[in-house]
């Protein structure tokens, strides 16, 4: 994802064309259903992870504490003392140092009199959202060093109220473990975690954490369910993770290092997010990762929803918009051996030294990881000179392993132009290409890998989504003007799939308090999430994405932008069924005929599902998270021949039954 560089890109005068001929007559479109042209990959459809916008922790990953383990730059940031009257206690940040590792952290709590009002409290992430009747999971890792004391755990509004509690009873000096659950009474997006402590004594604690326990499949440690639910219901072909600019850091040291992410929970490494203060309109001191989601996670998560692991791998280059360090080509070896040691992680077998590590993390089985991103929106010389030897290490050991290769931050200018050249040149594997632009610049390239060599490297449209005002711009919104557009270039996507093996639109979640980067796929707060229309537009490609691109032309030509129109179609074989989609981007109800070539029998009822608005700024929203959402109809089929008028700015999949 192109970040720091903001550049301008306008909005389109006479976008989506009044076309004043259209609907002078019908026109008819024909499908040619027996000249199959490509065969539609399993990972045409999926979607790309980053840890921006709060995706991670704060979203997705279901822990309700920040900074649960004192490992922020600043170590009670999140945290707040409480005390009732006179000073009844105290709290002491302590440093292990290098003896505890990434973990080095804890705090020292004395409790001076028995009473209980001193303790302390955590915000959460713009609050903890609680759910009436759900239970919650309250854990840490204590040392009861003099004296007793109990933790008093309380859940409360912003009125002091509570909304559930439980106490905890540290025993004995050894570090353990300490569980505790308990329902919430009332529903409160903004809730408060207080601890008090009573009795007198020294506690040492750890890890304090809060999980809901309706995460996804109810595991421990888990993610939001109503937010993996939203991704399973694209069923999506491949998973990217995690990013994005996070893979490659502000600086070299801030990199992403997957084996850092893995293990105990405990044991794993914190490190600053690099959207903390990337931009001024929305500066997020408080973001960080806990990698509580780490690399298993993210390989359980594609595995639970039916997608291929596509994880990304710093290439030895930081961020070029930032520091732009660069590991000088002697010293590549260690960044090399990650790319291959998480090979070994995620295929090995169990008598391997990671497969062991991820067969002990609960996942004997392995992942079956068939492809791996070197570098992320990296560019020149450098780039091609350290992917080259990541290549050749890669393929000598693991030939069948498929490579996606960065084309830097544009789909065209002399940085494209150049690597694009390079990895031609390389042979490489998968070519990706990312594009954030004005909705007329979607509409335009529709046709853009319709002369692509289909002998060269595939191509992976791994970044994408319509600016309504600029990149990187805060105004920016999700809106059915943007979602039109990107429907229309995913007809070219869909319709070149021989050449096209992927595509992601991006970023895929934003908070609606912790966002640093608009437009998003799907918006969330502490209690709820929705589908935005572009979500909508993906997940109806991706649900009806089909077995084999087949002809769908007008006038012997494909419908690439003509009147309006902009179409791609598709057999399932295993469905027996075909599906057209169609894009209708201009403002008038256009009357078409579909017909059916190359079929002995088409049944006489099919669907057109529906997705549209009137108005080209319609978005979704909290409070109407359905505003541009489908409807499905029946239509009928004559002769193989369905008519259908296309509504303005319009959606159209139409699926029919043949035999």
């Amino acid at each position: 994802m192109r970040k720091n560089c903001v550049i301008a890109c306008s909005m389109a005068i006479g976008l989506f064309t009044n076309y004043q001929e259209s609907n002078a007559q019908t026109k008819t479109f024909t499908v040619k259903a027996n000249e199959v042209k490509a065969s539609v990959p399993a990972t045409l459809w999926g979607v790309f992870f980053e840890d921006i916008n709060l995706g991670a922790d704060g979203g997705i990953y279901a822990e309700l504490v920040k900074n649960r383990s004192f490992e922020f730059d600043t170590p009670l940031m999140g945290w707040k003392l409480l005390q009732k009257g006179e000073e009844t206690g105290s709290l002491l940040v302590n440093n292990w140092g290098e003896l505890n590792g990434a973990n080095s952290r804890f705090i020292r709590i004395t409790s001076k009199t028995p009473t209980g009002n001193f303790g302390f409290s955590n915000e959460g992430f713009r609050g903890m959202g609680i759910k009436k009747g759900n239970q919650y999971d309250f854990s840490v890792l204590a040392s009861q060093q003099e004296g007793a004391v109990s933790l008093v755990i309380e859940l409360v509004n912003s009125k002091g109220e509570k909304l559930g509690s439980t106490t905890v009873t540290p025993a004995g000096k050894p570090w353990k473990k300490y569980n505790a659950s308990f329902t919430a009474t009332v529903t409160e997006p903004k809730a408060v975690l207080n601890i008090y402590v009573k009795g007198q004594g020294v506690v040492d604690l750890d890890m304090i954490s809060l999980f809901p326990k309706d995460t996804w499949k109810n595991r421990p440690n888990g993610m939001r369910a109503d937010l993996v639910q939203l991704l399973a219901d694209m069923k999506p072909g491949f998973l990217r993770f995690p990013g994005g600019c996070i893979v490659e850091g502000r600086t070299l040291d801030e990199r992403f290092q997957w084996k850092k992410t893995i293990g105990p929970v405990e044991d794993r490494g914190y490190l600053i997010n690099r959207w903390n203060t990337e931009f001024k309109h929305r500066l997020t001191t408080d973001y960080y990762q806990s990698f509580g989601l780490g690399f298993y996670e993210y390989f359980q998560l594609a595995e639970d929803i039916g997608a291929e692991p596509l994880p990304i791998l710093n290439c030895g280059m930081a961020c070029q918009f930032n520091t732009a360090e660069v590991v000088p080509l002697e010293s590549l070896d260690p960044y090399v051996q990650d790319a291959l040691d998480l090979i070994e992680f995620a295929n090995g077998s169990a008598d391997t030294k990671w497969g062991k590590i991820r067969s002990e993390m609960g996942h004997p089985a392995p992942f079956n990881l068939k492809m791996m991103g070197v570098g992320n929106e990296n560019w020149g010389e450098q780039y091609i000179d350290r992917l080259k030897i990541f290549t050749q290490a890669i393929k000598a050991k693991y030939p069948n392993i498929q490579l996606v290769n960065s084309s830097g931050t544009d789909p065209n200018g002399e940085r494209f132009d150049y690597l694009n050249g390079e990895l031609r040149k390389m042979n490489a594997d998968i070519i990706d290409e990312h594009y954030y632009r004005a909705p007329q610049w979607f509409l335009d390239n529709a046709k853009r890998y319709d002369n692509y060599d289909r002998k060269g490297p595939k191509i992976f449209a791994g970044e994408y989504a319509a600016q309504s005002v600029a990149i990187a711009s805060p105004d920016n919104k999700n809106n059915w003007q943007c979602a039109l557009s990107e429907a229309a270039f995913m007809t070219g996507l869909e319709r070149n799939a021989d050449v096209v093996a992927m595509a992601s639109y991006a970023p895929l979640f934003a908070h609606a308090e912790g966002w640093q980067w608009t437009p998003d796929m799907i918006w969330v707060d502490n209690l709820k999430s929705y589908g935005t229309p572009n979500y909508q537009v993906q997940k109806l490609f991706s649900t009806n994405k089909g077995t084999n691109v087949v002809p769908l032309l007008l006038n012997n030509e494909t419908v690439t932008g003509q009147e309006g129109y902009y179409a791609s179609a598709v057999l399932d074989k295993n469905k027996k069924e075909i599906i057209l989609k169609v894009v209708n981007a201009s403002d008038k109800t256009q009357d078409t005929d579909f017909v059916i070539d190359g079929l002995n029998k088409v049944a006489a009822k099919g669907t057109v599902t529906v997705l549209r608005s009137d108005q080209l700024d319609q978005v979704n929203s909290f409070e109407n998270p359905t505003a541009i959402s489908p409807v499905v109809k029946d239509i009928t089929v004559k002769n193989k021949k369905v008519k259908v008028a296309l509504q303005p700015y319009s959606v159209n999949v139409i699926k029919l039954k043949f035999s």
